[in-house]
């Protein structure tokens, strides 16, 4: 059983708000710095500060520290590098961007809730309770690095990890790419992965199953354009993470149940790959002119 904290994350929230909403009473426009705050500069002697250490665990060990939540082997920062203090998928200032409206799931959405949609779909795992030790922790973590931000900024760091448009992939150059751009070091030959966070797992049971946001073509595409190779001396071209993309998604991973039930009101996405689709770009035999997003010429 999850242990429980109390109420007082709710309080550092509500107060976060008042703060943001005192500092733009004049309609002044600031523009946020990506400069969180330290975790040695937390006082020791503050009864929080085990509480966002504690956070900071949860965040980067996910998959050991709730075994039982998690379906795979990844973590939070198996995607936001750092502890989510990384330029490349920052979580700093998160905590002032919810509630927001999300159209996948077609309401408004709590940062709790987020946080539990990646659980059930990046760690093909199970919600977490909302007054637990960890959902608690989680947010007091993410909270402190957002310190001193207002909220609603906009956070130019926060890439969104999607490219608008795409040209028409290729999963042979996608599977050569693989290895010429040595992403089987990290990630090894069957894409089987070498640590949470140091090689994530790309598919198969360990990895994110395919309601992830990775599961989407102009997703992943994004996030291999802004964030691989780690360490790279030249960024990869559009038509490498594109091929990239689609290499990595034509392999069989966890199956997401809830398809039917997501983008309730609309507008769902044509480049989500679900397991239809991946048998079929196995197969040669997928129309990627079925995606929106692609375009027709080879760039």
């Amino acid at each position: 059983m999850l242990k429980k904290l109390g109420g007082f994350v709710s309080i550092v929230a509500l107060l976060a708000i008042f703060a943001g909403c005192s500092a733009n009473e004049q309609g002044a426009t600031k523009e946020p710095e990506h400069n969180p705050p330290l975790m040695a500069d937390l006082d020791p002697n503050d009864p929080m500060t085990a509480v966002i250490q504690y956070g900071e665990e949860v965040f980067n060990e996910t998959n050991t520290v709730l075994p039982e939540k998690v379906g795979n082997e990844l973590s939070c920062m198996s995607c936001h590098a750092d502890g989510g203090l990384s330029l490349s998928s920052s979580m700093v200032g998160v905590t002032t961007q919810y509630p927001q409206y999300i159209p996948r799931a077609g309401h408004a959405v709590t940062l709790e809730d987020r946080i539990n949609g990646c659980m059930v779909r990046s760690m093909n795992g199970e919600k977490l309770e909302a007054d637990s030790d960890e959902m608690r922790a989680m947010i007091s973590y993410l909270t402190y690095i957002s310190e001193g931000i207002e909220v609603g900024a906009d956070l130019p760091w926060r890439m969104l990890n999607t490219m608008d448009e795409i040209p028409e992939p290729s999963i042979e150059r996608g599977e050569s790419l693989y290895s010429e751009k040595s992403c089987i070091a990290c990630h090894a030959v069957d894409g089987s992965g070498t640590g949470a966070n140091s090689g994530p797992a790309l598919w198969g049971d360990n990895s994110f199953n395919d309601g992830a946001g990775l599961g989407r073509l102009t997703k992943m595409a994004g996030y291999i354009k802004n964030n691989m190779p780690i360490g790279a001396s030249e960024p990869l071209t559009d038509q490498e993470a594109a091929d990239l993309a689609a290499y990595l998604l034509s392999h069989d991973r966890p199956i997401w149940k809830g398809h039917d039930t997501d983008w309730p009101n609309g507008g769902r996405p044509t480049d989500i790959i679900d397991q239809q689709r991946r048998e079929k770009i196995r197969e040669g035999t997928f129309d990627w002119s079925e995606i929106k997003n692609v375009t027709s010429v080879n760039k």
